[in-house]
């Protein structure tokens, strides 16, 4: 599995931590996130990186601002990306068996890097169930091929 990585400059800190549990997986990745402290703005990094997720360049991407809202609300503006902003574990399991999400969203100033090492863990090793939620995700797709 290929996934890519992004995030404003209130993300670094917990964008390492995913990044040590994506190598302890052995999985292939790229960090396209911010590399500073200062301010700057998280549709600058959330839109390229949910196109290229979009297009299929990566499998899934896991993005991260201060509170996740940001972030993922730019990412569900690309056609194709289910972004779930998830920051608990029971979360993460549902929206890959129930949405197929391929992109998560995740808050640094919300919860701390135990959290989202197992929020990662599992959302990146739970399968999308199909059956009747396929059916809801094709009703997602129709939608944005109006």
């Amino acid at each position: 599995m290929k996934v890519i990585i992004t995030g404003d400059h209130a993300g670094m800190t917990l964008r390492n931590e995913v990044k040590s549990v994506l190598d302890e997986l052995g999985y292939e990745y790229e960090d396209t996130g911010a590399d500073c402290t200062t301010s700057v703005d998280y549709p600058d990094y959330a839109l390229p990186a949910a196109k290229r997720v979009a297009s299929g360049e990566f499998d899934r991407g896991i993005f991260i601002c201060g509170t996740g809202i940001g972030i993922s609300i730019s990412a569900n503006k690309v056609k194709g990306i289910r972004c779930a902003l998830t920051h608990d574990v029971f979360s993460a399991k549902a929206t890959r068996q129930h949405n197929d999400s391929n992109v998560l969203a995740m808050g640094e100033r919300v919860i701390g890097p135990g959290l989202a090492r197992e929020i990662v863990k599992t959302w990146l090793t739970t399968e999308f169930e199909g059956g009747r939620h396929l059916n809801r995700i094709d009703k997602i797709s129709a939608y944005e091929n109006e």
